[in-house]
């Protein structure tokens, strides 16, 4: 069996890691109704990443496997992403007609996290040539240690369906589903 080696990204290979998100990312349910115009989801996302899940990098909680095949963004208690910024954007960047639905999803997104510190899982991905190699569950259970170790519950939310049981392994449990308006449903998975 071989031990794979995670190691914490920073702000100053913090590209490395976004690109790796973003490929990860492409075919993402959510990622793609928010963006479904190719162009579009390769000029914004990146910028989307920073915001949702970019505050990993200043606290070292940003992790990455093999070169960069696979990261994890996680953000510690009391660490959020950068909401304002975020919805700067996507009021720039998402055409007008998505708009309301795509704020109702994020809004509705925040009524599941728990109310007591915990760690919150923006994002994590493995590029598509990389993938199949565990490389999610490293990293993966690499952050869950720490949750254990700080007895703190962790949080996530994904919009693909193929996602749950790898996250119900690690101890997840499915909160609740909902669907707003065209968006693709979206499950609020918890770990005490």
């Amino acid at each position: 069996m071989t031990t794979t080696l995670i190691k914490s990204a920073n702000e100053s290979n913090q590209e490395q890691a976004i690109a790796v998100i973003s490929l990860a990312f492409a075919t993402d349910p959510m990622s793609r109704w928010i963006y479904p115009d190719p162009h579009q989801y390769l000029s914004y996302f990146p910028e989307v990443v920073r915001l949702f899940a970019g505050n990993a990098f200043e606290q070292g909680t940003a992790y990455y496997v093999d070169s960069f095949s696979g990261v994890a963004l996680w953000l510690p208690p009391n660490v959020h992403p950068r909401n304002e910024e975020m919805e700067t954007l996507l009021k720039q960047t998402v055409p007008g007609q998505n708009q309301e639905n795509v704020f109702a999803v994020l809004e509705k997104m925040g009524d599941y996290h728990p109310t007591e510190p915990h760690w919150y899982l923006p994002m994590i991905g493995v590029d598509p040539g990389h993938q199949g190699k565990g490389y999610g569950s490293a990293l993966m259970q690499h952050a869950l240690t720490r949750c254990d170790q700080e007895n703190k519950p962790a949080y996530l939310e994904t919009s693909n369906t193929r996602n749950i049981p790898l996250y119900e392994r690690y101890g997840f449990e499915l909160l609740a589903t909902f669907q707003i308006g065209s968006a693709p449903p979206v499950f609020p998975m918890l770990r005490q």
